[in-house]
């Protein structure tokens, strides 16, 4: 059997992470993402047709990955739409933050024609099977294992292997798998990561902020978390939420992360800012409570600290240029040693790196050498009996 796989979005860049696979004249888009500092064309999945897409799943909510839903269905995209409970519930907020206001308007969020799966379901969609797993990046996030026949593909979407918080579920042997290559080959383990982070926050722990993304990343922060702590008030109740979904987090964190929630302090807007850290989200100032604070922050000279991507043009990459701003990466995506770990586990198959660009690939491919560096958003391949080529 033979599966096309169309690079839609991310492959030799950060954003609009998005592949479509077909088998037998049927396809079914994997994520949906926008690519945050773009514009135009560049802003959406790079994808001829959609009115034939039978279906979309989508990985987690984060904009990378749902932000083009409503262009889909602007674009006349009437299929299927599959995404876990966790998904469901937070992919309306990041539409409404980064999908075209006009677009939102007319094609507002069809939660009407939502179906839902759970991490490690197996779901039959457009002639393939289908099998998902927890991805340790999110509560709800999963990874995908496209299948017909003998031949299989995994798109990793955004996976942690060695998060201290989520679990991620092993992916299985396959013919091709596409890694999430958003840290290149950064050698730092996570836990050093976190440790440098706690380091920052201990030494600026008389006041400081820290964007963040709602999920995830959040919950990562609270776990490095030396001492006491504020949080934006809008965030309680998801995080609440996130660290209840107990089935996809490490046993051993969900009653830390209880308590420390529990123990956090509520910040509202238009309060003094706290003499504490405070989150906030989005993680980049571009949308949430952090548009407004990252300002204030700044005004008020208080410390921020920066810890996940910074799209050129945004608020947090803007201060972090002028050296206002400091960044050290919370890991929330495989250090080198995790991808080489998955790469083996799968079989050492032949591999796409997405979520980076050029330079990262290439290093990666050090690490790596089935990794296909030359792969770009727009690019079509074809899988099956035993090889893997270039598609017209």
């Amino acid at each position: 059997m033979t599966l096309s796989i169309e690079l839609a979005g991310g492959f030799g860049e950060k954003g609009r992470t998005s592949i479509v696979i077909g088998h037998g004249g049927r396809r079914v888009m994997l994520d949906a993402g926008i690519k945050v500092g773009a514009s135009g064309k560049e802003y959406y999945p790079q994808v001829d047709s959609v009115a034939d897409l039978e279906a979309v799943l989508v990985s987690h909510a984060h904009e990378d990955h749902v932000g083009a839903l409503n262009w889909l269905l602007s674009k006349g995209f009437s299929g299927r739409i599959l995404m876990t409970a966790e998904t469901l519930d937070e992919a309306p907020a990041t539409l409404e933050a980064y999908a075209e206001p006009e677009l939102l308007r007319a094609f507002p969020f069809p939660a009407d024609r939502i179906e839902l799966f759970r991490p490690g379901d197996s779901l039959e969609v457009a002639g393939l099977s289908i099998g998902t797993g927890r991805s340790g990046h999110v509560v709800g996030g999963v990874w995908f294992a496209a299948s017909a026949g003998e031949t299989r593909v995994v798109y990793c979407a955004d996976v942690v292997p060695d998060s201290a918080v989520f679990v991620m579920d092993p992916i299985p042997a396959c013919d091709l798998v596409m890694l999430d290559a958003s840290y290149g080959a950064d050698p730092v383990s996570g836990t050093d990561r976190a440790r440098q982070i706690a380091a920052w926050i201990e030494a600026h722990n008389g006041g400081c902020l820290l964007p963040t993304p709602l999920s995830g990343r959040s919950l990562e922060l609270i776990a490095a978390m030396p001492g006491r702590f504020a949080i934006h008030a809008s965030m309680r109740a998801s995080l609440q939420a996130q660290i209840e979904a107990d089935a996809a987090l490490r046993p051993s964190i969900a009653d830390v992360l209880r308590k420390r929630l529990a123990q956090a302090l509520d910040w509202s807007d238009g309060q003094p800012l706290p003499d504490c850290p405070l989150l906030a989200d989005d993680g980049m100032g571009r949308a949430g409570p952090s548009a407004r604070l990252i300002p204030l922050a700044d005004a008020a000279n208080c410390p921020i600290l920066l810890s996940g991507h910074l799209p050129a043009g945004t608020p947090g990459e803007i201060l972090h240029a002028k050296g206002r701003a400091d960044w050290i990466r919370m890991p929330t995506h495989p250090t080198v040693s995790g991808n080489v770990a998955i790469w083996e586990q799968a079989g050492r198959p032949p591999v796409l790196g997405h979520s980076c660009g050029p330079a990262e690939l290439s290093r990666l491919a050090s690490r790596i050498p089935a990794l296909q560096v030359e792969s770009r958003t727009g690019d079509r391949l074809a899988v099956g009996n035993g090889e893997i080529r270039c598609a017209s």
